[in-house]
């Protein structure tokens, strides 16, 4: 009897551990973080940059920068400096969000960039008190529906 107990209680043992062992050991995917869109994200300190990118037309020297901000923080302000071109600078107000260059808003020009959509162009981002950073940010045209009415 005592034989028959050990083995069913050692068998329960094996299906239990059979049937979630292989989640302790293998990778899980849902941990990663990454960018679900064509744009980048980033953080400069209390703001929350996302689906940073560039729609321009192919032989242009401007390109309209689309990104959405969100300011966990005081009002601050944001600069974005492309390797090559102007920057440009925007005013983010306490805890807001915005949606920069897309949607009814006026395209946000980048000046005298020198790049051709499908390349990436390195713009530094910097916000008051924060370090700042360089990010690759992909440059796209408007062959696809989604982005036609954002190219300036």
């Amino acid at each position: 009897m005592k034989a028959r107990l050990a083995a069913s209680a050692a068998l329960a043992l094996g299906i239990i551990v059979g049937a979630s062992g292989c989640s302790m050991i293998t990778y899980q995917a849902t941990t990663e973080v990454y960018d679900p869109s064509d744009g980048v994200a980033a953080n400069v300190g209390d703001l929350d940059l996302r689906n940073i990118l560039i729609v321009m037309e192919e032989g242009a020297d401007e390109g309209n920068l689309v990104f959405t901000v969100a300011n966990s923080g005081d009002d601050a302000e944001l600069t974005a400096e492309p390797k090559s071109g102007e920057p440009v600078t925007i005013e983010i107000g306490q805890n807001q969000q915005v949606v920069l260059g897309g949607g009814d808003e006026d395209p946000l020009l980048l000046e005298g960039i020198d790049t051709t959509p499908g390349a990436m162009l390195e713009v530094y981002f910097h916000a008051d008190g924060a370090a700042g950073l360089e990010i690759r940010v992909p440059v796209l045209d408007g062959r696809l529906p989604e982005y036609r009415k954002l190219v300036p």
